[in-house]
């Protein structure tokens, strides 16, 4: 059962979802929250999985709210509801720990399928945003990080290149020829070996630790 939580300032909108997901077989919604403020209170106390978070909200804003929910659930995954591709509002987004995102306009199955893909260490944007994310993280990044990606085997270290570079699952499971189950499971093993949450936190610590590797696995596979 994936436990979902809804943070959403439109009635209407957050009165669907809420009934929507609850008549989703294997998804409860646990709290559904009009504000920022109503999350940061009832979140925690609710402990779901997911959380569908709505970047625009009255007070403090939805990213605001992101960031001080992964401080107090490192492992929460929270995918923001957007109207629109705002780049840099996603972008900043997925910075403050957001997984994901979807738009408000998405059909039922693109939300569902948004939802199982953070669960199976996924994450639901495009490879343009994905890049700009990775490339936050490496600015500034001058020393190794002491966490590494030298404990990673051959084929994770495949895997985590071609992450970095902004390739979804399906891209990297064609250009590897092995199946999309097999490499979520591998980014299961490479999130635990390098002890983060979501692709872009470990893609930041392969670019960390190989910042100019021209014989990377991606610039082979490219």
């Amino acid at each position: 059962m994936t436990k979902i939580a809804i943070v959403e300032d439109n009635a209407t909108l957050r009165q669907y979802l809420a009934e929507f997901i609850g008549g989703t077989p294997g998804h409860r919604c646990v709290c559904a929250c009009a504000s920022a403020e109503e999350a940061l209170e009832k979140i925690p106390a609710a402990r779901p999985n997911v959380v569908l978070m709505d970047i625009h909200l009255p007070g403090e804003s939805g990213i605001a709210c992101t960031a001080q929910l992964r401080q107090k659930m490192p492992n929460l995954q929270i995918i923001m509801l957007t109207v629109y591709k705002d780049i840099k509002m996603i972008f900043q987004a997925l910075k403050a720990g957001a997984c994901g995102y979807v738009l408000k306009r998405s059909d039922e199955k693109e939300i569902i399928e948004a939802i199982a893909e953070v669960r199976a260490g996924g994450a639901p944007m495009t490879s343009e945003v994905a890049r700009m994310v990775v490339r936050s993280f490496m600015e500034g990044a001058t020393t190794p990080d002491p966490a590494g990606t030298d404990q990673l085997s051959s084929r994770e270290m495949e895997i985590l290149a071609l992450v970095a570079e902004g390739f979804a699952n399906k891209e990297i499971a064609s250009r590897l020829h092995i199946s999309n189950a097999t490499v979520r499971t591998h980014l299961m093993h490479i999130y635990e070996k390098l002890h983060v949450h979501c692709r872009t936190e470990a893609a930041a610590k392969y670019i960390r630790s190989k910042p100019t590797d021209p014989a990377s696995p991606a610039a082979r596979l490219s």
